[in-house]
C-alpha cells in the first residue's frame, strides 16, 4: 500500500509562484508514494486564487478571511489529519524551498530518525544555495540563542519554514501548531517540550522567485519581540498532556 503524503503550501499574495511552485512539487513526487499538494489560500488579494483554480491539481483550501501563516498552516494540517495523511510537509509558497530536497526529510522520518525534520540552510554542505539577507540572520541568530536558553535546544535554522511531520507529530500540530504569524520559532520550543524528537536535514534553498517579501525593518523588530514573548510563554507552560482532537 502506498505511503499518503501531504504537501502543504499556505499561500498569501502569490500569483507570481504559486503554479512554478506546484509544478517544482509535482515534478519531484516520487512514483511509490500518493502525493497531495494542499494550496491553503490565506484571503490573497490578487490572482493567487484563481490561477491555481485554473491549474487545478492542488486541493485549494480557500480561508474566508486574512488569519496569518499560523493558522493557514494548522488548516492543511487539519485536512492532511482528516484525510489519513502518513506525513506531511508545510512548503512555502514565494519558491524559495526545493521540492528535490522532500525526499530527504522524508527518509528520516521513514527511518524513524525523528518525528519532525527541518529542512537547514545551516547544515552539512552549507555553503551551498541562498542563505537568507542580513536582517534575516540578525534574526536567525537571535532565536537560535533564545531557543537554546529556554529549552537547552540550539536550533541550526530556526525560522525555516520547510517542515516534515510523521503522523505523531501531525496529529500534535493539527491540535497545538502555533496559529498565528511568524510560528515556527515557538513551534521548536513546543515540539521539544513535548518530546518530539527533532531533526535538522540539510536543504539547499533559493532567493525568493517573485513578489515582495512581507518582512521590513520595522515588522523584523516587532516579530522579534512578539516570537520572543510566544517562546517564553511556551516554555512557561505545561506539557501538553491530551494529543486527541
Amino acid at each position: 500500500m502506498k505511503l499518503k503524503v501531504a504537501v502543504i503550501i499556505p499561500c498569501f499574495n502569490e500569483q507570481d509562484n504559486i503554479i512554478n511552485v506546484i509544478d517544482d512539487i509535482l515534478n519531484n513526487m516520487p512514483e511509490n508514494e500518493d502525493w497531495q499538494a494542499i494550496a491553503v489560500n490565506d484571503c490573497s488579494t490578487d490572482e493567487t486564487f484563481v490561477k491555481l483554480q485554473a491549474d487545478g491539481r492542488a486541493v485549494i483550501l480557500d480561508l474566508p478571511c486574512n488569519s496569518g501563516v499560523g493558522t493557514a498552516v494548522q488548516t492543511g494540517f487539519r485536512y492532511a489529519w482528516e484525510n489519513n495523511f502518513d506525513f506531511a510537509l508545510k512548503f512555502d509558497g514565494d519558491g524559495q524551498h526545493r521540492a528535490d530536497y522532500i525526499p530527504t526529510l522524508l527518509e528520516v522520518l521513514k527511518n524513524d530518525q525523528a518525528d519532525f525534520a527541518v529542512g537547514s540552510r545551516f547544515v552539512g554542505n552549507c555553503k551551498q544555495g541562498f542563505k537568507s539577507t542580513s536582517l534575516r540572520r540578525v534574526g536567525i541568530k537571535f532565536f537560535q540563542i533564545l531557543i537554546k536558553f529556554v529549552s537547552g535546544y540550539t536550533p541550526s535554522d530556526p525560522t525555516s519554514g520547510f517542515r516534515a511531520y510523521n503522523r505523531k507529530a501531525l496529529k500534535f500540530a493539527t491540535r497545538y501548531y502555533p496559529n498565528f504569524d511568524y510560528p515556527e520559532p515557538e513551534e521548536l520550543v513546543l515540539m521539544k517540550k513535548n518530546n518530539f524528537r527533532i531533526k535538522d536535514v540539510f536543504t539547499e534553498m533559493r532567493e525568493r522567485q517573485g513578489g515582495v517579501s512581507s518582512i521590513s525593518l520595522p515588522k523584523a523588530i516587532y516579530y522579534m519581540f512578539k516570537v520572543g514573548f510566544a517562546i517564553f510563554m511556551v516554555a512557561s507552560r505545561s506539557k501538553e498532556k491530551d494529543f486527541s482532537l
